[in-house]
């Protein structure tokens, strides 16, 4: 389970104020207007982020003063976070060594999670080779292979084509349920939500909302869902 209590974290102007629980292996879209925070909590969460006060608990441990890659968690960001002078195997194997002095079954691991998310004989294609949603899936195989408990995601399919962007939705979600993770996902796309979350986060103006079931939501939506979907 994923507890955060009473965190607070502030910066010129701006406040983030969060409060809830998630039972673990959820999958939870987080949406709302740009500017409300959404990156951000997930920033607070995996570390890049210092709060000013309040919790942050996995299965009732504090992670608060964990470094970012002590926390149980993998991120995958807008951009993928690709270095491209690696090739795929390469970026995917960081997920296991920031060495890249892999052994024979490492290697092996490398090979079976590239095959699990469609990468099979790509690994040694760099980015600059590779399409968008080939780059997402090598940002995926990472997070794989991490093998954490908590997997965020900041918008990495944003600049996706609905059809690729619908397959990535459902690799992640599969890959979620697999390995029993707990998921929040971070969405401009509503549709994102409908097609792979169990429920909804709201984040408005540095609030984030309670998570609510996402059928629930769409069949109700309180103010500021029906503000920013604009009916």
């Amino acid at each position: 389970m994923l507890t955060v209590e009473n965190l607070r974290l502030s910066y010129d102007d701006f406040t983030l104020d969060a409060d809830f629980t998630i039972s673990t292996g959820r999958k939870v879209a987080i949406l709302g207007p740009s500017g409300a925070g959404k990156s951000t909590l997930l920033s607070a969460l995996a570390g890049f982020e210092t709060p000013d006060e309040g919790s942050i608990l996995w299965q009732g441990r504090d992670v608060g003063p964990l470094a970012p890659g002590a926390r149980p968690i993998s991120m995958i960001f807008q951009d993928n976070n690709l270095f491209p002078h690696l090739t795929a195997a390469q970026n995917i194997g960081l997920g296991l060594s920031p060495s890249l002095r892999l052994t024979k079954d490492e290697t092996g691991r490398v090979d079976d999670a590239m095959e699990r998310v469609g990468l099979s004989g790509l690994g040694d294609r760099k980015p600059g080779a590779m399409s968008g949603g080939q780059m997402a899936r090598v940002a995926l195989a990472r997070a794989l292979l991490r093998d954490q408990p908590l997997l965020l995601l900041d918008e990495p399919f944003g600049a996706l084509g609905p059809a690729l962007r619908a397959d990535m939705l459902d690799l992640v979600a599969n890959l979620a349920e697999s390995t029993d993770a707990t998921l929040l996902m971070v969405s401009h796309e509503p549709a994102d939500a409908r097609r792979i979350a169990d429920e909804v986060m709201l984040v408005v103006e540095g609030r984030v909302d309670a998570s609510v079931p996402t059928e629930e939501i769409f069949a109700n939506p309180p103010e500021a869902l029906r503000d920013y979907l604009g009916i």
